[in-house]
C-alpha cells in the first residue's frame, strides 16, 4: 500500500475511503460517519493514515484516531484527558493520564452535538498549544 506522503500514490483520504469500503460492514458506515461530523466540525482538519492503515485526524497536531475491531470502531483522542466531556462521550481509555477514547459498538448512535464539540475542544486545544510554544532559536 503506497504510503499517504506519496506523491505518485493515493492520497490518504482515498485510503481512508478504500478501509471503510473494505469494512463492507456497520464498522466502515460508523467509521463514515464520524468522518463526516469531523469534518462538519473542523473543515481544515487534516487526514492520515499511520501506524498499518489507522485513519488520522489532525489539526496543530492528532485529535483523534479511526480503530476498527471486531465489536468496536475506538475513535481514541490524543489529548482526551485534557478536554471536556460534559455529555460522557468517552467511555474507554479513562486511567490514563493523557487519551481518552469512544467506543461505538454494532447499533449504537453518537451524540452528534456533543462529539461535534469534542472535537472543536480539541482543535481549540491544539492551536493554543501552537500558540503558546516559544519560538526555536536556530
Amino acid at each position: 500500500m503506497p504510503t499517504p506522503d506519496s506523491n505518485d500514490g493515493p492520497s490518504a483520504s482515498a485510503l481512508i475511503d478504500q478501509k471503510m469500503a473494505e469494512l463492507a460492514d456497520w464498522r466502515g458506515e460508523t467509521l463514515q460517519e464520524v468522518r463526516a461530523l469531523i469534518h462538519e466540525a473542523d473543515p481544515d482538519v487534516l487526514e492520515e493514515l499511520k501506524w498499518r492503515g489507522t485513519p488520522v485526524w489532525s489539526h496543530d497536531g492528532i485529535l483523534c484516531t479511526g480503530e476498527t475491531y471486531k465489536s468496536a470502531v475506538k475513535l481514541t483522542f490524543a489529548k482526551g484527558a485534557s478536554l471536556p466531556d460534559p455529555t460522557g462521550l468517552f467511555n474507554a481509555s479513562l486511567d490514563g493520564n493523557t487519551r481518552r477514547a469512544i467506543d461505538i459498538h454494532e447499533g449504537q448512535r453518537i451524540d452528534e452535538a456533543a462529539f461535534k464539540a469534542l472535537i472543536q475542544a480539541a482543535v481549540a486545544l491544539n492551536t493554543s498549544a501552537v500558540k503558546t510554544k516559544p519560538a526555536r532559536r536556530k
